[in-house]
């Protein structure tokens, strides 16, 4: 069962998101105007309910010895993608997995090796567990950021970059919120493309709304608040970001 957050978590799933490393509860709490010691029980209550899963360091492996990352797109029979998404998780290098609900490359691992030989034998440790590699990219590099919309009440709940991941060469993985107004608001997917809305190499690989994620076709209408997965060989452009946002915004 999901929770429902009031403004107070918001705001500390914000600051937390934003830098969980050096932010303290007295800071979060000045700017939220409530006590520290309420700031304090909030993450305790949060991280019961399983709404904050942990705190973890952002790591550049390439700095750190020059090692590789390399994001596997696997499919996984639906029957068994849990337990063999738990599997993968043991397997040395391994340091993300990734479930979506539907649809082919259902499973995305994220692994670390020292080398090229390395990723080998972790690709085919995820052969052994039964799962079918059908892509994989060298990761180049990878950003997040705070979610806007529990940010501060000035700050403009507009669709936003939630996620954003350089892979080799120029290809980009980007997920976007879509605006309430935004030019594809409503579009599907056909008359996106029909209208040139996207390039000719993006590809829109996921839809999450409402707690599910959706396996886009050409019919797939795009809504408002959808978390759209986009992907581009050749970088996502700032046009394709821009119409995912409200006209307003685009145009400021």
């Amino acid at each position: 069962m999901d929770t429902r957050l009031d403004e107070i978590d918001r705001r500390i799933v914000h600051a937390l998101m934003d830098d969980a490393r050096t932010i303290s509860a007295p800071t979060i709490a000045e700017e939220v105007n409530v006590s520290p010691g309420t700031i304090r029980n909030r993450i305790a209550q949060l991280e019961d309910r399983g709404v904050i899963t942990g705190y973890h360091a952002s790591i550049d492996f390439e700095q750190a010895e020059g090692h590789l990352t390399n994001l596997f797109m696997c499919n996984a029979p639906v029957s068994e993608r849990e337990a063999i998404a738990q599997q993968a998780r043991i397997i040395p290098g391994v340091i993300n997995i990734r479930e979506l609900l539907t649809g082919r490359r259902n499973l995305h691992v994220l692994a670390v090796g020292a080398d090229t030989e390395d990723l080998r034998r972790i690709a085919r440790s995820l052969s052994d567990l039964g799962l079918e590699i059908e892509d994989e990219v060298l990761v180049q590099s990878e950003t997040t950021q705070a979610y806007s919309p529990f940010g501060p009440g000035n700050e403009t709940r507009e669709a936003m970059l939630t996620d954003f991941i350089s892979l080799s060469g120029d290809a980009e993985v980007a997920e976007v919120t879509v605006d309430r107004d935004a030019p594809v608001a409503g579009m599907s997917l056909q008359e996106a493309a029909r209208r040139e809305t996207f390039t000719d190499d993006t590809l829109v690989i996921a839809i999450e709304r409402d707690d599910t994620v959706v396996t886009p076709h050409g019919d797939t209408k795009i809504r408002p608040d959808d978390i759209v997965t986009v992907f581009s060989r050749n970088g996502v452009t700032d046009e394709t970001i821009t119409s995912f946002r409200s006209s307003e915004v685009a145009d400021s």
